[in-house]
């Protein structure tokens, strides 16, 4: 296996196989960073918008044919992402979420430094024999990972306990700034949604339409809001394999945006924002809520209560799983517009001066330097919006 120059840049491989949702926000960031430090940036991922997005960057994109879900396809793609990393030379691979975990470190096996990044445990999305068979496959393949990248004490908490044995770091999600900020609601509103009126209490629900992000629960907890919130509307933006049950269940005071390009929109025309997720790591959808000034109720899985000062808490944390408690927590929001105001300026405060990207990317470089033999470019804080 290849090992590091000295007369050249760090090499980086980012491998991720999801490419949508936040996990692909988060390779985005890194490689944008990273590119601007002066590192070779890598990216193997399978075709999609990210490739587009990236190679626009000034990425090498490299096309590794996977899927989502590891299944009998595996193997093949375990030996392309050896061939591919034995081209691309990398100095460090960073791999990104559990299938690229799994299939990077059987590629790697320790030969290089291997940075894993969950993204949220395996173990946690699954149940039965697949969920026991995902978390022997997590004890065993730590050995094989540098580093473990969690995005928040309580995601490296349950790997603790689920008894993973690994060099752990915590990362807290960032969010970029400049992207992210508040703008009043009424402009933003009458351009996405002409029909609605301009009094209508709005909640926006973003994320991937499929079970770990809950809009089942949500929908379920809708017909009380409604009830209680007269004219209010509910608007579910992005896609996913639920799409259609989520649909067939739907009333009309659900609208389906379907996937977008860019959320920002969507949080500022928002009332409240929710994310009623099964389990996470630490979700990106509340801290971009928060940087656009809008308040969010979330469901406490692993990261959530990280994500949000203290005085939210009270108000925004509901449990998971929970229509009844999720449905008082919306409608009591809803009704209380001075308190909306109050949690949505806390809130950006909050996300400003602790999840800001830079001070994300500026960390992994941190452990990137600690992990190959040669200093690692850390990137002015201008330099990543460049």
């Amino acid at each position: 296996m290849h090992l590091p120059a000295t007369d050249r840049p760090p090499r980086v491989l980012h491998l991720t196989q999801p490419v949508d949702g936040g996990v692909a926000r988060v390779v985005t960031d890194l490689a944008r960073a990273q590119l601007a430090a002066g590192l070779h940036v890598t990216v193997a991922c399978p075709d999609s918008p990210l490739t587009t997005t990236l190679g626009a960057l000034g990425a090498d994109v490299r096309a590794w044919s996977a899927t989502r879900a590891p299944g009998p396809t595996l193997v093949r793609e375990v030996r392309l992402l050896a061939r591919l990393i034995e081209d691309a030379r990398p100095d460090l691979v960073h791999a990104h979420s559990a299938k690229a975990g799994l299939a990077g470190r059987l590629a790697v096996r320790g030969r290089i430094p291997t940075v894993f990044q969950p993204h949220a445990w395996s173990f946690e999305a699954v149940g039965g024999t697949t969920a026991a068979l995902a978390l022997n496959w997590e004890r065993r393949g730590a050995r094989w990972a540098s580093r473990v990248v969690c995005v928040s004490e309580a995601e490296r908490l349950t790997g603790v306990r689920a008894g993973i044995r690994g060099r752990y770091t915590v990362i807290p999600n960032g969010i970029d700034p400049e992207r992210f900020g508040p703008a009043p609601a009424g402009p933003v509103r009458a351009e996405l949604l002409p029909d609605l009126p301009a009094e209508a209490p709005l909640v926006v629900c973003v994320g991937r339409l499929c079970r770990q992000k809950g809009q089942d629960v949500l929908l379920r907890a809708w017909a009380s809001v409604a009830e209680r919130v007269p004219g209010a509307r509910l608007v579910l933006v992005g896609d996913g394999p639920d799409a259609g049950p989520l649909r067939a269940r739907a009333p009309r005071s659900v609208v389906f945006a379907g996937a977008v390009a860019d959320a920002a929109p969507w949080y500022r025309a928002a009332d409240l924002v929710v994310l009623p997720s099964r389990w996470e790591g630490m979700a990106l959808a509340p801290l971009e809520a928060m940087a656009c000034g809008r308040p969010v109720v979330v469901t406490e899985v692993d990261g959530a209560r990280e994500s949000m000062p203290p005085s939210l808490a009270p108000h925004c944390l509901v449990p998971p799983r929970d229509p009844a408690r999720l449905a008082t927590a919306v409608t009591e929001l809803l009704r209380d517009p001075l308190l909306r105001e109050s949690l949505g300026h806390q809130g950006r405060r909050h996300v400003l001066t602790t999840h800001d990207v830079r001070h994300t990317a500026e960390t992994v470089a941190e452990v990137y330097r600690d992990l190959i033999d040669r200093p690692v470019p850390t990137q002015s804080r201008e330099s990543i919006h460049s």
